[in-house]
């Protein structure tokens, strides 16, 4: 395959002066700070970070401080962000970071590769923004860019295939350690910006005249990729007690499965299995079940409050819970909105 002729010239050229510039996760060498926004820009939309990312900051400043911390208290700082599989690895990396490489990120993307929760593309964004290592990355609107530019019609089902991906992306690296920051900051702001899933913004795009997606007419053909993730459901019964003194029954969550590690209401798989834990509620109040999305998964949630004293106790694992407590609690999300519409 013949790669395009002056591609990363043209992205560094076009990033400094149409790229995005002043994200907070930007303009810094830090891989503290570097790692924390890949981290949280996986599956989750700027906007959305731009809130978290100061307030992360602010509790945690650093890796030292991520790691002293108890896994339950970065959860709570989570909640809401979803995907809480990617704040329980941060907290296993932080340790590994101090304890592993003596509170310092690694250099080399080959090294960070081996920490929790840091993939091929994420290692080789924190080594490039940070070290300058020539590492491509390749996240999902990465992939978009170059299947586009290139005419790469390959399956990315097939591992081969992204495989090969990789190696051409390797390929059209800047040949200057120097300019790999700016370089990786355009592949990921022209992904973000212009060429778009749904409307690629060719008229916009640096490297017009140099995609065979757009000399072919056909950039909403890229990439390919046939195997889809098949989506599930399941229905759950959410036990929303509450006592005398307006506590809450939480407990937590096993470190596998749905909503891992944080708390929540009791779950379980029928109404029947849900009464027989507190017989002692009163009636029970059924609130309108609604559907809760998840990437390849619809929970259907049925609520029941039901309303007792402080002496009786469900009979289910977990604790009564103050109101004023909760909300500073790692709770999956719509627990969260359930218990703030009380």
């Amino acid at each position: 395959m013949t790669l395009p002729e002056g591609f990363a010239s043209r992205m560094v050229d076009w990033q400094r002066l149409h790229g995005r510039q002043s994200l907070p996760w930007q303009n810094t060498q830090d891989p503290y700070r570097v790692w924390l926004s890949e981290i949280m820009l996986q599956q989750t939309q700027v906007s959305t970070v731009l809130d978290y990312f100061p307030r992360f900051l602010e509790r945690f400043p650093d890796v030292a401080a991520l790691a002293a911390a108890p896994q339950d208290d970065v959860l709570a700082l989570w909640s809401g962000l979803g995907y809480y599989s990617r704040a329980r690895n941060m907290h296993k990396c932080s340790l590994e970071v101090m304890g592993r490489f003596g509170g310092a990120f690694p250099r080399r993307a080959e090294d960070l590769q081996t920490l929790p929760g840091i993939g091929r593309s994420t290692a080789a964004a924190i080594a490039a923004f940070c070290f300058g290592e020539r590492a491509a990355i390749l996240d999902g609107n990465v992939k978009r860019v170059l299947t586009r530019v290139l005419g790469y019609g390959a399956d990315l089902a097939i591992a081969k295939n992204e495989k090969a991906l990789w190696a051409l992306a390797q390929e059209l690296l800047p040949a200057h350690a120097a300019d790999m920051p700016r370089y990786t900051q355009a592949l990921m702001d022209l992904g973000a910006t212009v060429c778009l899933p749904r409307k690629a913004q060719c008229e916009a795009c640096p490297v017009i005249t140099v995609c065979q997606a757009q000399a072919q007419g056909k950039p909403m053909a890229y990439p390919v990729k046939t195997r889809k993730l098949k989506r599930s459901s399941a229905t759950l019964w959410l036990l929303w007690a509450v006592n005398d003194l307006g506590q809450v029954w939480l407990q937590k969550r096993p470190d596998t499965g749905i909503w891992a590690g944080l708390f929540s209401l009791p779950v379980f798989d029928s109404e029947v299995d849900l009464r027989a834990v507190w017989a002692n509620g009163n009636e029970p109040q059924y609130i309108a079940p609604w559907k809760h999305v998840l990437t390849h998964r619809d929970l259907h949630l049925h609520p029941v409050r039901l309303h007792g004293c402080v002496q009786s106790a469900p009979a289910c694992e977990g604790q009564w819970v103050d109101a004023d407590a909760w909300p500073a609690m790692g709770l999956p999300a719509p627990i969260r909105f359930l218990l703030s519409t009380n």
